[in-house]
């Protein structure tokens, strides 16, 4: 399992610690990562997905699952995400017919 977020694509980034005399060592800073369970209302079932706090608070802004990864690209989106974003594209298709 990769620690990347599946709606934003954050992952670990490098870099160094500084010491006061300047001694650098390298270190990995790990994303805040979450297993939960997000519900969409277009589909009416609930998913499990491994996000950011930072995608939580995102996917709340916005109005939930849904919305967010409608308006949301799908180059950031993990393959389950884009899964789910397809199903619910169909629904809304299928709503408006």
């Amino acid at each position: 399992m990769s620690r990347r977020c599946e709606l934003t694509g954050k992952s670990v980034l490098t870099g160094h610690l500084v010491s006061h005399s300047n001694r650098k060592t390298k270190t990995r800073f790990l994303p805040n990562l979450l297993k939960v369970t997000l519900l969409s209302d277009a589909l009416g079932q609930s998913f499990r997905f491994r996000v950011s706090a930072n995608a939580l608070r995102s996917v709340e802004h916005r109005g939930g699952l849904d919305s967010f990864l409608l308006k949301s690209s799908e180059t950031t989106l993990s393959q389950k995400a884009k899964d789910v974003r397809r199903k619910i594209v169909k629904a809304g298709e299928a709503k408006a017919a």
